[in-house]
């Protein structure tokens, strides 16, 4: 099933100690293990530490994640950070650092119009003087405790910790980076690809047997990153839409387009794996319940792709209306059907933002 350049190894586990309580022996497949879907900490554990801060990624790692999530944006001096987006005001204290309200602007990024502060417009060093915040604090109130204690990491940083943590927890911690909005930072000057390379190459990582994927929702930077890297690439597949890079070059193909068999098997010539909305393998009604499962999983094997779903979350407000256990969006609901349903389409992998959760329904699927 899985591409020729993907490696299998071992199973581990580890002793998970969470909130004060003892969590037993969380088994957790590595990489490219056969034997169950592996776990990717969406932005780290994002559901309980700001996003994309190493103490996120740490207490994913910590959960038995497989690998962490690093969205990677730039600096005005060419340095790779971690951030959802390139604007920072809802992810950052920025707003309410004086010597930067002179940095507020309105940008057009990937067509769409965004007022706000965006890293490309501080150094790096500009941006450690900054610390996080929760982004969804209506949904996520307990994790506004955290607010203003942690920085902005760098890709090397993240690098850094999962080999800390490879040690400590006596098992490979991989990375899992997605290139954000890469012709708009291509357009400015500060493309993502090089820079991205050159730290894999400087860390040991661009083999074939690193614990690594590189991902994006663009297809031309795939195409050049399969060139000069030796991990496995995954084209990002959203439920509507087209990747900025077919609208910038006046291609007419969609999303949808790239999910026909026809489609998948050209995404195989440049990519190992899809990463996929879950919308587009168990399709919602108009009130948010599920319908059939769609053929795209089984399709994608059949062009000889590995298929990782996103984003499973447990609160009320991202679960299917079929699994929500009240009206209110914060609470949990039953995350352990829906994992259970998905797990049954076949699936190599997924992101979650609680991957303790994801672990727990993995190992009793």
């Amino acid at each position: 099933m899985y591409p020729r350049r993907i490696r299998t190894r071992g199973l581990a586990a580890a002793v998970l100690v969470f909130a004060g309580a003892v969590v037993a022996s969380l088994p957790s497949a590595s990489a490219h293990d056969d034997k169950g879907p592996i776990v990717i900490g969406h932005r780290g554990a994002s559901a309980y530490r700001p996003e994309h801060t190493l103490a996120s990624y740490e207490l994913a790692a910590r959960m038995g994640a497989d690998f962490v999530e690093p969205d990677l944006v730039s600096t005005k001096d060419g340095q790779l950070v971690a951030r959802h987006e390139n604007e920072i005001g809802g992810t950052t204290d920025v707003s309410t650092r004086s010597q930067f309200a002179d940095r507020k602007k309105t940008k057009v990024i990937d067509g769409t119009s965004i007022t706000g502060w965006f890293t490309e417009d501080f150094t790096l060093a500009e941006l450690k003087t900054l610390r996080a915040k929760e982004r969804i604090p209506a949904i996520r109130s307990r994790n506004t405790l955290y607010d203003g204690r942690f920085e902005v990491p760098t890709l090397q940083e993240v690098i850094d910790l999962t080999r800390r943590l490879s040690r400590e927890l006596h098992r490979e911690i991989g990375i899992y980076p997605e290139t954000k909005h890469p012709t708009y930072f291509k357009t400015i000057g500060l493309p993502l690809e090089p820079k991205l390379v050159d730290v894999l190459n400087r860390n040991g990582l661009n083999r074939r047997n690193a614990k690594v994927f590189v991902q994006s929702f663009e297809v031309a930077n795939l195409k050049e990153l399969n060139k000069s890297l030796r991990v496995p690439l995954v084209q990002l597949v959203n439920g509507s839409g087209a990747p900025y890079d077919f609208v910038v070059a006046g291609d007419k193909r969609t999303y949808a387009d790239l999910v026909t068999p026809a489609g998948l098997r050209e995404i195989r010539s440049y990519a190992d794996g899809v990463g996929l909305t879950k919308d587009l393998i168990i399709p919602r009604d108009s009130n948010g319940f599920l319908k059939q499962p769609t053929t795209v999983v089984k399709d994608a094997h059949k062009a000889g792709l590995i298929v990782h779903a996103w984003t499973f979350r447990n609160e009320n407000s991202f679960l299917p209306a079929d699994f929500r256990s009240s009206t209110d969006p914060a609470a949990y609901g039953r995350a352990f059907e829906e994992y259970d349903l998905f797990f049954k389409t076949g699936l190599d992998g997924l992101f979650a933002d609680n991957p303790d959760t994801a672990v727990e329904a993995k190992v009793k699927r």
